[in-house]
């Protein structure tokens, strides 16, 4: 039979296909296993899905790219939702079937079918949950910076944040956020890593276009696949045309690119909402209403990766394993709580290291140090005050870029990060996040204040920088560090 005769029900007949693709399709909530979904074609080039149930997983051996005999399955229904070939029968692998390889088999079966689809088609179906298609364009950005043959990308760092975030565009197409999740972002993160010459073509499987901040957006699934350059006929066409069109294909302005989309405080927190809602940055006007008291306006961070620095018994170390030192000395980073509002909405920003300057005209370890220069008398357990500076910015409307982190999407953080401030009327340059660790604003968050000491900070305000920063530690409960 072949798999345009597939019809629902039981089938007695034999089906010969090449496994294009497999993949785990695990339950989003209870994260359990529900079976293994496959891509299959055919000697006439008909492309349909293949189900195994979980409790049928392992019993068959499956290498993609092999061609295979199956006898006995059921036809079942195709679903509607994110739907990866256009059949509507599924074969599902049931209690009888029988599977076998074979060998050398006479007539041709096709090695893939991609399902290329334009940005104006996407733009067509966005959120509406229903065909997965692909996309082919010639990458722009990784991580909101522009390729270059020094641009590394961190496999392991790839893994804990789970995504990475890709400008591509085609020769006559805009240009698309391409998001890439868990396994679809670590392969990507293998193969651009393995390429002696940095590829700048990307081929991408089973995309979901959705709109995040009213921006058209390509996400991954679990069934995506990345191809580069070379990897298929496809991206090895489009490499050549590259080739050829190097004037159209660095066409784009980084600047642009990496603009984040305008939102309102109330859009925003929609947004956070949404179950589907991933890490962002955004951009939103507010009005300062106050800056919130009682708590350190600072913390002390390491002075080579700007993570928080913890206490140790005669000096301070840095909090983040990844950094190369680890007794460092204290630096003074803005960690401000500022209450907002604008026309839609109240909230609370966390603003974060250089990007409380922009308020102050000053870096955070000068105000400190000006401050206990002035107050000699301050005793260790004295907690500096929100410098004037910062409450002279009160009533005064800014652009802030937000930031959208993990503890936002989970619940464990209301407050929003800001990693840049600009004038109102400013132009918005691109992306920027400071660095800061976000441990440091679920410390905040949690009520830890700023803990340290260490020998290596000099003069007498030093000191009491140092001092008054072993005690601004509060009674309250710590929230447990994680990420």
């Amino acid at each position: 039979m072949f798999f345009r005769d597939v019809t629902l029900g039981p089938h007695e007949a034999s089906l010969r296909f090449r496994l294009i693709h497999l993949w785990e399709a695990i339950n989003p909530k209870s994260k359990t296993l529900i079976g293994q979904e496959m891509i299959l074609i055919d000697e006439e080039g008909t492309v349909i899905k293949g189900f195994v149930p979980a409790g049928r997983v392992g019993t068959y051996d499956l290498v993609v790219g092999s061609v295979y005999k199956l006898k006995r399955f059921f036809g079942s229904r195709n679903k509607d939702l994110y739907r990866v070939v256009d059949h509507e029968a599924t074969v599902s692998f049931s209690w009888n079937s029988q599977l076998s390889v074979l060998q050398n088999h006479p007539v041709p079966v096709e090695e893939d079918r991609i399902r290329l689809r334009s940005v104006e088609e996407f733009q067509a179906n966005c959120d509406a949950k229903g065909d997965l298609y692909d996309y082919l364009g010639h990458m722009k950005l990784v991580n909101d910076q522009i390729i270059t043959e020094h641009t590394v990308l961190d496999e392991v760092d790839i893994m804990e944040k789970r995504h990475l975030c890709v400008h591509v565009q085609t020769h006559d197409d805009p240009v698309v956020k391409l998001y890439l999740w868990d396994k679809a972002a670590f392969d990507f993160c293998q193969k651009f890593n393995s390429s002696g010459i940095k590829p700048s073509v990307l081929l991408v499987t089973t995309l979901n276009p959705k709109r995040i901040g009213g921006t058209l957006c390509l996400t991954s699934m679990a069934s995506s696949r990345v191809f580069m350059d070379s990897d298929v006929g496809l991206t090895r066409d489009y490499l050549g045309w590259l080739s050829s069109n190097g004037d159209i294909a660095n066409k784009i302005d980084a600047h642009v690119v990496t603009k984040p989309e305008p939102l309102s405080l109330e859009e925003i927190f929609a947004y956070i909402k949404q179950e589907s809602a991933k890490v962002a940055w955004f951009e939103c006007t507010a009005t300062i209403d106050d800056v919130i008291q009682g708590t350190s306006w600072y913390y002390i961070s390491c002075d080579a990766c700007n993570s928080k620095a913890v206490k140790g018994p005669i000096s301070l170390f840095c909090n983040n394993n990844k950094c190369e030192k680890r007794q460092v000395p204290g630096v003074p980073q803005y960690l401000t709580k500022i209450s907002v509002y604008d026309k839609s909405e109240q909230a609370v920003f966390v603003v974060l290291g250089d990007a409380g300057k922009v308020l102050t005209g000053k870096p955070a370890s000068e105000l400190v140090a000006c401050y206990f220069e002035a107050n000699e008398g301050a005793g260790a357990d004295h907690c500096v005050p929100v410098p004037r500076a910062f409450l002279d910015a009160i009533g005064k409307t800014f652009k802030f870029i937000v930031k959208i982190s993990d503890h936002n999407l989970t619940g464990k953080i209301q407050s929003l990060t800001v990693t840049k401030i600009l004038p109102a009327d400013a132009p918005t340059a691109g992306l920027e996040d400071d660095g800061i660790a976000e441990t440091a604003v679920a410390d905040l968050e949690a009520g830890s204040g700023v803990a340290g000491s260490s020998p290596s900070v000099e003069g007498s305000a030093g000191d009491k920088i140092r001092k008054a920063s072993d005690d601004l530690e509060t009674d309250e409960p710590k929230r447990t560090k994680s990420g």
